[in-house]
């Protein structure tokens, strides 16, 4: 039988070699730094290459390791060359965090086709082709590996406010973790989903200036606590699902919202 240490849990992510799409603003920029501080070699992938270069930057000067690399979310051809520029700069990827996600914000009939294309293919088609790209990787190498999809709490709860496209795209990035965990389970590949809640980032923020006067107390009035979560609050979930901690855990959708869908008295 296999020996564990006591207590079984991990953080040293030493030697691992993560890619973290959406990582020019919002979760994305805490994400890679968590994952740089535990040792991790950092892949910083989003569109906004000023953004990356001053997140690189940032990460090496507190002792970390990462690279920025230019990635539209939505071209596939780009998304397969991100990855093949970070195996190449520190060896086969095996931490993914598909974190790259837009909002649709607006009533499903009134979306424009080329509206409906854009989130589509931000929300889903490119988690699923970076996915399969680590995972072909992986495959190939004969390594173990983690991704971890981030979803939405909207994808257990819509209440009809618009971004209808939006929820559909989550609930898809769920059930695509589910699928693909039972799909490459044999090659010790652990595939997992955060669902955040209402978490401040450049996204929430839009949103509190649309719908709450740009005032975030308005925004948490509804909510259980009355608050809006800090990325920093994703910190544990994050490194549980990408470290030796998680080994047991895969197709596992886990939500974190503060109890946000509550309406009761706390």
């Amino acid at each position: 039988m296999p020996q564990y240490p006591l207590p079984n849990f991990s953080t040293d992510l030493k030697g691992r070699v993560a890619l973290v799409t959406g990582a020019s603003a919002g979760l994305g920029v805490r994400f890679a730094k968590v994952l740089a501080a535990c040792g991790a070699k950092v892949g910083l992938a989003a569109r906004r290459i000023d953004r990356l270069e001053a997140l690189a930057k940032e990460i090496k000067a507190a002792g970390g390791i990462a690279i920025p690399i230019q990635m539209d979310a939505t071209d596939a051809k780009a998304m397969i060359a991100a990855v093949e520029k970070l195996e190449k700069e520190f060896g086969t990827v095996d931490i993914l965090v598909n974190n790259a996600g837009i909002p649709d914000a607006q009533r499903a009939h009134k979306m424009s086709t080329e509206l409906i294309d854009q989130v589509i293919g931000v929300n889903l088609r490119g988690p699923w082709i970076l996915a399969c790209e680590v995972a072909r990787r992986l495959i190939a190498a004969k390594k173990p590996g983690n991704i971890v999809n981030i979803s939405s709490t909207a994808h257990f709860r819509y209440d009809g406010g618009g971004a209808a496209l939006y929820a559909v795209t989550k609930t898809a990035i769920a059930r695509m973790t589910e699928a693909l965990a039972a799909e490459w389970a044999h090659y010790n590949i652990n595939v997992n989903c955060i669902c955040p809640g209402a978490f401040i980032s450049e996204m929430m923020e839009g949103m509190i200036k649309r719908v709450a006067q740009g005032k975030e107390e308005l925004m948490a009035a509804g909510f259980a606590r009355k608050r809006i979560g800090q990325p920093e609050q994703l910190d544990s979930t994050l490194l549980y699902l990408v470290s030796p901690s998680s080994d047991f855990v895969t197709g596992a959708i886990i939500k974190v919202n503060d109890g946000q869908g509550s309406r009761g008295n706390m």
